[in-house]
């Protein structure tokens, strides 16, 4: 079974069930350790035990008549352990054992009569920061792919991006969140299972289930497909993150076409993607779109982690990327040429253009994804992806500048 490593510590038997039957209602914890007692000493087994299970969390209850014994444990455990958060429980009445436990090592300070949501809240954040940690040691990179507006070509991007990076690199996964999947019509494929079965078998989703419910496609990708009738469901924040503690563990690359959704949904992927490509065209309401969504994606995210697909590119006299960048609020980070020709009888046959080396636009697939992996991961786990900008471009600046107001905008 998936999940964070919980161990639970406290001072009695009562408050250990307490705690465990909160930890289970998160379904994103599983108890690997539990001990009515408390580390008194650098050499107590204790400490040796929580490292042996492999905890990821420990839980140290503050019983509110002997909070000092409770500091002093947690104090024990960040000195004598490597790689353990601890979260902090206990009364929220007395500003100084909040400091004190905060300062002796705890990541977290919840109310000791936390209700449910407040700890997976916690162990949300947990499971964030895991993942951004995870991206600079070989655990799989992200990326979502979302359109800033209908049938700007998100689905086309992140298949035939998936097929050049499998190319390339191999270990590709691509997973279809749309609401109403259309990756598997792009690669001519018939999925008996996808991600809908994934998100209602969490409890008990591993790698060789996890095998079984993905599709193999030509060339050794790997898909994920999406719901084959419209689909509604919205999962929550912990069964997203077990999810794809999960996916970053058995793959190279994960890609996420996200194409059809701006909902909850859609913004927790991209908290939990290094990047979000944002797929727009060069016409007014798509610029115009891809700067709203840009706000969206990144609303209380707190990282640069959002960067625009230019697709069907033709250029634009007087209209460079710098104007596009000022227009959308949001760094460009590649252009894909117009080729209607050959796009549109590779989705009608199943067959991406992606396999064809000889077509422009394959070839731009291929460049894109030569970037996405070459990138490296910043601090805050998005990636340091920035565009090459030609000369010419910013030569080009002659002409009027293509504004994007609301009165342009039809608003």
């Amino acid at each position: 079974m998936q999940g964070i490593a919980v161990t639970l510590l406290a001072q009695d038997k009562d408050r250990l069930a307490v705690l465990q039957s909160r930890l289970e209602s998160t379904q994103m914890g599983r108890n690997v350790f539990s001990h009515a007692g408390l580390p008194s000493g650098p050499t107590d087994p204790i400490l040796r035990q929580i490292q042996d299970v492999r905890a990821e969390v420990v839980l140290v209850d503050l019983d509110g008549e002997n909070t000092k014994l409770a500091v002093r444990a947690i104090e024990l455990i960040h000195n004598n352990t490597e790689g353990i958060v601890i979260f902090a429980i206990g009364p929220m009445i007395d500003p100084a054992v909040i400091v004190s436990a905060m300062r002796a090592g705890a990541r977290e300070y919840l109310e000791r009569n936390v209700p449910t949501e407040s700890m997976v809240e916690a162990l949300t954040r947990f499971s964030a920061s895991r993942a951004k940690s995870r991206a600079t040691s070989g655990r799989a990179r992200v990326f979502t792919v979302t359109n800033a507006k209908g049938g700007a070509g998100a689905t086309t991007i992140a298949v035939n991006t998936a097929i050049a990076l499998e190319e390339m690199h191999g270990r590709v996964l691509l997973v279809d969140f749309a609401n109403l999947g259309h990756v598997a019509l792009h690669l001519n494929a018939r999925p008996a299972f996808g991600i809908v079965d994934a998100l209602q078998n969490l409890h008990r989703l591993d790698t060789s289930l996890l095998q079984g419910l993905l599709t193999s496609c030509k060339g050794g990708l790997q898909v994920l497909a999406g719901p084959q009738e419209p689909y509604t469901g919205a999962p929550t924040a912990g069964e997203l993150s077990r999810l794809f503690d999960l996916l970053v563990s058995q793959f190279r690359y994960v890609i996420v076409d996200c194409s059809d959704r701006i909902d909850q949904t859609a913004r927790m992927l991209s908290d939990l993607s290094n990047t979000v490509l944002l797929v727009a065209q060069t016409d007014v309401v798509s610029l115009w779109s891809a700067g709203r969504m840009r706000a969206f994606f990144e609303e209380g995210g707190g990282r640069d982690r959002v960067r625009l697909v230019l697709n069907r590119y033709k250029k634009i006299p007087g209209f460079g990327d710098e104007d596009v960048e000022t227009a959308t609020n949001c760094k460009l980070l590649w252009k894909v040429p117009n080729n209607f020709q050959s796009i549109s009888p590779a989705i009608d046959k199943g067959v991406p253009v992606a396999f064809q080396e000889h077509i422009d636009v394959a070839r731009s697939y291929r460049g894109l994804a030569g970037l996405l992996a070459e990138a490296s991961a910043s601090t805050e786990g998005s990636m340091d992806l920035l565009y090459q900008r030609n000369k010419s471009d910013a030569k080009q600046k002659a002409g009027g500048s293509l504004i994007i107001s609301p009165l342009r905008a039809g608003q």
